[in-house]
């Protein structure tokens, strides 16, 4: 049996000033036709699958994907040689390579598509996996541009994983933790990657999850019963390899749970009352956005849309905009993913007008200290003319961006404690630096350029 979860994450920033949505135009041809899953290269590539939202729920296997920030977006279709297959993410690693997983309505012919042309075509790899009598693909996960995973539900006592090292010239199997019992399966959505580390969900309330690319695995307990069924559900959250929140819910009742070592314990829960409902971290950060709606979507009790943004996992949000159902301008937001701490897009559907279908989300924002709180990274001097000097732990990458989030300067360092960083380049502004120690840990801090 096969389930597959409601398809949506979210951006994440910790303050927002003159932030705004933007709508453009996926150039999908379907009214209603929406977006599904998102993955986010940079402040100029993104690519995003699309899904049909209308009354008909017809399966599309309709791509759309831009290099420009948004401006245009060009859609197409992945060419998966069978009209029944239904796409169940995409991972991407760059303008022209991304990889799309599809699962098969019954067992078996399902599996992993990439295109390396920016999806003019489409060709299978892994060919001889996935078509077994009990086989059922979820998900395909690349960690950079040649180590990736695939995963499917239990075949002979695992979970049917392949991991490649070559881009997907070659695939080998990885045992997994044995399923919990013989009832267990996996999801089309809700898994989570996070740095070298990745989450994949079961029916029964598992984590199955790996923290060196796929090539080993531990199986995790959590609060819930199921990730997927009616009764019970839940969805996963995780900033880097150890900090992470859950969403559990119940019939309408929502509990919020945390970790900070990968989901090996979680805490006690706590009600969570919030609209943010579908969410996600800002890359580099520990901070959250969300968005959600209230209401019953009827004339009496319309749906009110929000989004928001959480500087303390969950616990406690500020608005960053609510409109009621009927705005012309702010439609409902479904998927969304970001580049960076004021760059990002949100899922929309096309109007009866074939337009919109996406939004794009920039703003001046202030990220709090991230990941490693115990790691201070001292800046200075701030403003800077053209050297600006930074010391703290093992520093191993500094980026750079601009208040429109356009990446500005991008250097790696090999675990050193100082490095000076010439910025005589940049123009006269203010900037936000990442700056990554060689755990992973990242920092994010303002400076100004004289």
């Amino acid at each position: 049996m096969k389930k597959t979860l409601l398809l949506s994450a979210f951006l994440a920033v910790s303050g927002v000033m003159n932030a705004q949505w933007t709508k453009q135009n996926t150039n999908f041809i379907s009214e209603s036709e929406g977006v599904k899953d998102f993955q986010v290269i940079d402040a100029s590539t993104v690519w995003a699958l699309g899904y049909d939202g209308s009354v008909n729920d017809l399966n599309l296997q309709d791509f759309t994907r831009t290099t420009d920030g948004g401006t245009n977006w060009i859609p197409g279709t992945v060419s998966l040689g069978n009209s029944t297959l239904e796409m169940t993410n995409i991972s991407a690693v760059n303008a022209t390579t991304a990889w799309v997983g599809a699962v098969s309505p019954t067992a078996g012919k399902g599996g992993v598509w990439k295109t390396s042309d920016g999806g003019t075509v489409w060709v299978r790899q892994n060919s001889t996996a996935y078509n077994g009598a009990a086989s059922f693909f979820n998900v395909v996960h690349f960690f950079n541009a040649n180590v990736g995973i695939t995963e499917g539900d239990p075949i002979n006592g695992s979970f049917e994983v392949y991991r490649t090292t070559d881009g997907g010239t070659t695939w080998t199997p990885v045992a997994t933790p044995a399923p919990e019992n013989s009832d267990e399966y996996g999801y089309n959505g809700g898994n989570v990657g996070a740095g070298n580390s990745f989450w994949f969900v079961t029916n029964q309330g598992r984590l199955y999850r790996t923290t060196d690319q796929g090539a080993t695995w531990t199986k995790l307990a959590t609060p819930i019963t199921d990730f997927g069924s009616t009764a019970a559900s839940g969805r996963i959250y995780f900033s880097d390899s150890n900090n992470g929140i859950l969403i559990g819910t119940v019939g309408t009742t929502n509990t919020l749970y945390k970790t900070t070592n990968g989901g090996t314990t979680w805490t006690s829960g706590v009600s969570y009352t919030a609209p943010y409902t579908t969410m996600a971290y800002v890359p580099g950060t520990t901070t959250l956005v969300g968005t959600g709606r209230t209401g019953a979507g009827t004339a009496a009790s319309p749906y009110v849309f929000y989004s928001g943004f959480s500087t303390d996992n969950a616990t406690t949000w500020t608005v960053i905009e609510t409109t009621t159902q009927g705005n012309a301008n702010v439609q409902q937001k479904t998927g969304v993913a970001f580049a960076n701490i004021s760059t990002g897009w949100a899922g929309g559907f096309v109007d009866a007008n074939l337009e919109g279908g996406i939004y794009k989300f920039t703003g001046t924002l202030g990220v709090n200290d991230v990941k490693n709180n115990q790691t201070k990274i001292v800046a200075y001097p701030n403003p800077a003319n053209n050297i600006l000097n930074l010391k703290g732990a093992s520093i191993s990458k500094v980026v750079a961006f601009d208040i429109l989030g356009k990446q500005v300067l991008n250097q790696d360092f090999s675990a050193q404690t100082e490095v000076a960083i010439n910025v005589s380049s940049l123009k006269t502004g203010m900037y936000v630096l990442q700056v990554t120690n060689d755990l992973g840990a990242t920092e994010t801090i303002k400076f100004a350029k004289k």
